[in-house]
Order: structure tokens, then sequence, then C-alpha cells
């Protein structure tokens, strides 16, 4: 048995939780109010929980309300948004479905699309941002980029490139006062990205150096945030020097120290393993991938 109230149901509840008011959501739905009322009552009927309450003639949310209507909320927008792509959708387009990392998909792909899309007009792209780990096949992804080691049960994996990671700060951070090793840039707040706790420690390890200080800091989901925060003087970060690329050649973030380190991962394009035949995913990987020596 699937537990699975009807979308009428959900709308009459969403506008009357909205305008708190069943006779204003009436009017907006072009519904009766006493109709609006039965469709909330069915639905707490379904649920067995009371949605609203009234007070001193006023319609309120219980606490069981107010937990649904953000529930609610969220599978309306899904299904608006469903119906729009269909209605948007052009059966003489064949969509490629891509996953991306956001700092990567913003600096790095983004500016490489157009070439691609000029050349392939027939195709159409559908990008999407991803941080944790996901399931291709689940999520109806043809092409994902990573960063990591390369090897992905199921995936055809194609290193990128390397990444080379490099300390960075605002010039206005250090106020001229130049570093006289790496263990004095432990002085300044040290920021991290959330997933790479250990960046610092392995920084400061291929220098032959430890400090109790390289896991302590402040934490960014993404690297745009973390740049974002570097530029703005919150402290010292380790970055992937092509990401920031043009902010040091504009002189809006600087290297506190020279030694940079190259990561053992990498950036990959990665699809599944059965689909590496199809045209649109071959083309896009041709249109990416290093050409070989």
């Amino acid at each position: 048995m699937r537990y699975l109230p009807s979308i009428a149901a959900m709308q009459c509840f969403e506008a009357a939780a909205r305008h708190l008011s069943f006779t204003r959501a009436a009017d907006e739905l072009s519904l009766t109010q006493s109709a609006v009322s039965k469709q909330v009552a069915q639905l707490e009927f379904f649920l067995n929980r009371k949605l609203f309450r009234r007070v001193r003639r006023s319609l309120c949310l219980t606490p069981e309300g107010t937990i649904y209507i953000g529930e609610v909320r969220k599978i309306l927008a899904q299904l608006e948004m469903s119906s729009q792509y269909i209605m948007s959708y052009n059966n003489q387009l064949d969509v490629l479905k891509i996953a991306t990392l956001p700092t990567f998909g913003t600096r790095w792909l983004a500016p490489r699309l157009t070439s691609f899309l000029d050349r392939h007009p027939h195709i159409s792209l559908d990008c999407c941002e991803k941080v944790e780990t996901f399931d291709l096949d689940k999520e109806g992804i043809d092409i994902a980029f990573f960063y990591g080691h390369g090897s992905w049960p199921g995936l055809e994996c194609h290193r990128l490139f390397d990444e080379e990671v490099v300390p960075a700060c605002s010039p206005s951070l250090l106020k001229s006062q130049t570093p006289a090793s790496p263990l004095d840039l432990t002085r300044y707040r040290l920021l991290h990205l959330s997933t790479r706790p250990q960046s610092w420690h392995d920084w400061f390890a291929s220098q032959s150096l430890t400090t109790e200080h390289s896991y302590q800091g402040n934490r960014f989901e993404t690297f745009h945030m973390l740049i974002r925060a570097t530029m703005a003087g919150a402290g010292i970060a380790l970055l992937p020097r092509f990401l920031i690329a043009d902010e040091l050649s504009r002189g809006e973030l600087i290297m506190p120290w020279s030694h940079s380190m190259v990561s053992a991962n990498g950036y990959y394009l990665a699809y599944p393993e059965r689909l590496g035949e199809i045209e649109k995913i071959r083309l896009f990987a041709e249109h990416l991938l290093p050409t070989p020596d």
C-alpha cells in the first residue's frame, strides 16, 4: 500500500496555509469554501493528524501542519518543474544531462560549452551541480565530473588534468609582512574546504613540516564560498591554481608562500560504461578530453 494523498488535497492545504483562510484559498483555486474545507479534512483524515486549528476565529497551523507544509511545497514545486520541463521538451533535440562540481562547473566547464553547442546544435545540455557522491543511473545523469582517484564501479573515467594547490590570501591580509617560513602562515586564520579537511596537513607535510594548527579553522562547503571568503580577507586558503588564475593575475589574490603541491587525485570526466557508444556522450567527451600526444 502506498500512502499517497491526492494532489488536489495538497493544493488546497498549501493555499489555505499560505492565506490562513479557507475562503481566500477557495478564491485563488476557483473553488467553493466548503470544497477547500472538505479537501483539507480528507487530508487530515488520511494523515490522522490535525493540520489547522482555530484561535479566536483565526486559522493557524498546528505543529504537524507546520512540518507538513514544507514537504507539500517541495512536492508541488517538483511537480510544477517536471510539468514545465515536458512542456518545453523539443523532440528535435537530444538532451545531455551533466552533473558537475559547483566551482569547477562555473570556472572551468561553463566557458567550454559554447563551442560545443555551436558545433552540435542538435544537442541540448541539462546541467546540475553536485557536491556529494551520487548514483548516475538512479539520477539519470549521462556525464559527470568528479575530483578523486578515478576509479568508480560501472563508470568509464577519463582524467582531465591534475590539480596543483597553492596558498592564497587577500593582499590586505599580510599588511606587507612577508612570512619568513611556511609555519608563519598559522598566525593567520587557515580556511578549509569541508570535503578536504586534511589539505593543510598534507601541504605542510610535503615540506617536512608539522603543526597543531593544520586541522583547525573555518570550513566552507564549496570552493566558490572559500574563494570569496579568502578575497574578503577572512584568512589563508589552499586553492587549486586553475580556479584562481584570474584573481592571481589581477592581484586580487596573492600567494603568501610559493610552495605548491600537486594532489594525488585529479579531475575526471565519467559516464556509465554501457553508454560509452552513444553519440551525444562520445561527442561531448571528445570535445573536452585532452588530445593524446
